[in-house]
């Protein structure tokens, strides 16, 4: 399998890299490769030290790189270097990608703003589907998912916060007082695991622009579904700019794409 970008494709082969398979790679890809390993490194220590500063083992939060507009090159370089769990928000563009990095051992999450149109294939790659907000969206997820014959979806429940406060009424995600119907319906249709919530710190309301009290609010609402749904252990929150504030307030998962991938184009 070979790109226009690189040359032979690095995730071509499946599975982890040895030594043989990073002599294999062009000048480009070596370029590419160790600059993704500092960026990485950068982004570790500073999970490393915000879960330090939160008196939290660094085991306990899984960075979640979100690859939306960069190449399946660079998801296959990221596995190459270790990374476990790749996000993208657009399924046109998350399926190809998806498709060419079948072989390498990556853990998919769907990020973005999801239509009832696309679930069909998003539940082709997609482990985990971190932007749940309606219930027609719950029945389209299971419908798919049963028909698939695969394994239970993941799902987490997406949270307005400025919705809280009479903000943000065409934002995705549902408001803090609508999270239980929501967390009961996915725990109770078939097909579907209630994984946990998820939130992106709020644009407006009187949490906008205080993250750290922002996912404070989310971690609340966390600790409410999970008196219900116990299992239901993630909270997805904090991005490139703010993850020292979500590891400080309880996120287990933080989505991190700038800061690891480089500032990114715009999209076409």
């Amino acid at each position: 399998m070979t790109n226009d970008i690189y040359g032979p494709f690095p995730g071509s082969r499946g599975g982890l890299p040895d030594q043989s398979w990073l002599e294999t790679l062009t000048e480009g890809q070596r370029a590419r490769y160790e600059e993704l390993g500092t960026n990485l490194d950068v982004v570790e220590r500073r999970i490393a030290d915000a879960c330090a500063a939160a008196g939290r083992p660094r085991d306990e939060v899984t960075l979640v790189v979100v690859t939306k507009t960069y190449p399946a090159e660079d998801t296959a370089l990221l596995a190459g270097l270790g990374v476990t769990d790749v996000a993208e928000n657009r399924d046109q563009d998350a399926a190809p990608k998806a498709e060419q990095c079948r072989n390498l051992p990556l853990d998919w999450h769907f990020v973005g703003q999801l239509q009832t149109n696309k679930v069909r294939s998003v539940v082709r790659y997609a482990n985990h589907v971190h932007s749940v907000d309606r219930l027609r969206l719950v029945g389209s997820l299971s419908a798919a998912v049963l028909k698939s014959e695969r394994p239970e979806l993941g799902c987490l429940v997406q949270v307005a916060l400025d919705k809280e406060h009479g903000e943000g009424a065409h934002r995705a995600g549902v408001a803090p007082e609508d999270v239980a119907e929501l967390t009961d319906a996915i725990a109770d249709t078939p097909g579907l695991r209630l994984d946990g919530v998820m939130t992106v710190a709020p644009l407006a309301g009187p949490l906008a622009g205080d993250p750290l009290r922002a996912f404070e609010r989310l971690t609340e609402i966390a600790t409410a579904v999970r008196t219900t749904h116990p299992a239901a252990t993630m909270v997805s929150a904090g991005m490139s700019g703010d993850l020292e504030q979500a590891i400080a307030a309880g996120a287990t998962h933080v989505r991190v794409g700038t800061a690891v991938l480089g500032v990114r184009s715009p999209l076409r």
